[in-house]
């Protein structure tokens, strides 16, 4: 079977992998998103599927609601650890809006919304690691921390470990962005704790790598050693941060992910090996392109899909998301069977702040999505579209003023909103079509077009430079949206999304 790095073309960062009899879990991070967390399957470590998600919501309050200029953007759930102990399953993650860290399990991993239990105060990046019978989570930035859990892992054990392991390297030494992302293993007697840092300006490349220490103890000192350092041509941006799991064929390797620019963060699969008890990850310490496995190829689900929006029952499939939570009553796709009906029940400023908007990732080098909508139920101020769904975003859509149908596009750029308005006079409000083009691989571009008849799409306003942006923090998604800016109750059906 021959695989290709990057192994993902999507955003999905922050991978923890589990292997359970013959089968592969993943978790990865999406943040604000909602239902979250996703739980990915395989059977080859080359074709990923959505089975399950962890949590279905965080929290009903002004953050998650998008109420009184509060979100979670760039926060809710991230790097999140997955494991399994005798048949159980278990994740933790911290909010760090919240100020808490979670601890879910369920006995069916491939089942949506697990138990949860609830920790006070900040685990950042945490790993679960199990040792001579004890439970325990490793956490930091910097400097790296050991907290002993309950045995059922419910909790903090009041009388149990909790110290500081270690420091490693800071600013002073060379450092900007210290230790993080811990992965903890125990193999042939030794604890191994892998992190990423990045080195600062001038010192080495300058770039995110993979670092690893080991011991024998957590009594005993712990040996560094810097296991991966490369970008395989991307911007000296370095692939790094991610998981060792044993392969099919009873190899080793190694998923690490890259800052890939407006697409977001993707993984990559690297060959590792053991040599003195090291990890050694890639090919003379470079990603190879091509890796040909001695595995059987198993087929999965698309990542990311075309939907009809026909559904019989008000369940997403698993690969869309809420940005937020959703209102309930605000959509359906049984209120018109073949539609996804948005009806707008809270008032919005702009995409940031509307509820009920649906995404999914896009795929790099290029992805077009192209939807029809039936606007005839919009009210006065109402807008309604897609959404090239980021920090800096763009819209293309309608908007109702004064008893009038307009084409809007809106952009922002860092904090500035730009609009631009075009009147569209005697055309059919019941079927009128969007499309937005994401090009990753020229500059990362995106451009937006309408049609009045589905066939013939006229480019519209002026293309969005996309940048992967840390206010929010997660790839480009399109974005199926409506809000109202004056009046409640606006209805837009929507159907037939397409993913080229």
């Amino acid at each position: 079977m021959k695989v290709l790095n990057p192994l993902l073309n999507l955003d999905m960062p922050d991978m923890d992998v589990i292997k359970v009899g013959d089968i592969y879990y993943m978790v990865s991070t999406t943040m604000f998103f909602t239902p979250g967390a996703p739980i990915l399957r395989s059977k080859d470590l080359k074709n990923w599927e959505i089975v399950s998600y962890i949590f279905d919501k965080i929290a009903d309050n002004d953050i998650y609601e998008l109420r009184n200029d509060k979100n979670a953007y760039g926060a809710c759930q991230w790097a999140t650890s997955l494991v399994e102990r005798n048949g159980h399953f278990y994740a933790c993650f911290v909010c760090n809006d919240l100020k808490k860290t979670f601890i879910f399990d369920t006995d069916d991993i491939e089942k949506s919304f697990w138990n949860r239990h609830v920790l006070d105060g900040i685990y950042h990046d945490m790993s679960f690691l199990f040792l001579e019978g004890r439970s325990y989570l490793v956490y930091g930035n910097g400097d790296i921390y050991i907290t002993e859990l309950e045995d059922d892992l419910s909790g903090i054990k009041e009388d149990g470990l909790h110290r500081l392991l270690f420091s490693t390297p800071r600013k002073d030494e060379g450092i900007m962005l210290r230790c993080e992302g811990c992965r903890a293993y125990v193999r042939n007697g030794y604890i191994y704790l892998s992190f990423i840092e990045w080195p600062a300006v001038g010192v080495d490349n300058f770039r995110r790598r993979q670092v690893c220490y080991r011991s024998r103890s957590l009594n005993k000192p712990f040996e560094r050693k810097i296991i991966f350092d490369d970008d395989m041509g991307y911007k000296n941006r370095g692939i790094a941060q991610g998981v060792f799991v044993e392969g099919p064929d009873g190899n080793w390797y190694s998923m690490l992910f890259q800052d890939h620019g407006a697409v977001g963060r993707i993984p990559y699969l690297l060959p590792m090996k053991w040599e003195n008890d090291w990890p050694v990850v890639g090919v003379d310490g470079m990603t190879p392109s091509e890796l040909n496995l001695d595995i059987k190829e198993v087929k999965t689900s698309p990542l990311v899909v075309s939907d009809s929006f026909n559904h019989g029952e008000n369940e997403l499939p698993l690969q869309f998301q809420w940005n937020h939570n959703p209102i309930k009553e605000g959509w359906s796709f049984t209120a018109r069977p073949g539609y996804l009906r948005l009806k707008n029940y809270q008032l919005a400023t702009s995409i940031m702040d509307a509820r009920n908007t649906l995404t999914e990732r896009t795929v790099t080098p290029k992805s077009v999505f192209t939807i029809e909508g039936d606007f005839s139920g919009m009210k006065g101020g109402d807008y309604a579209g897609l959404a090239a769904f980021m920090g800096k975003y763009g819209t293309i859509g309608l908007c109702k003023c004064n008893g009038e149908f307009y084409i809007s596009q809106q952009r922002r750029d860092k904090k500035t909103i730009r609009e631009n308005v075009s009147s569209i006079k005697g055309f059919n409000c019941n079927h009128f079509w969007l499309r937005i083009v994401f090009d990753f691989e020229n500059d990362d571009k995106a451009y937006f077009y309408y049609s009045v008849d589905g066939k013939d799409f006229v480019a519209f306003g002026e293309p969005l430079a996309m940048e992967f942006t840390l206010d929010v923090f997660v790839g480009y998604r399109i974005g199926v949206f409506s809000y109202g800016t004056k009046n409640l109750g606006g209805v837009v059906d929507f159907r037939n999304l397409v993913f080229e």
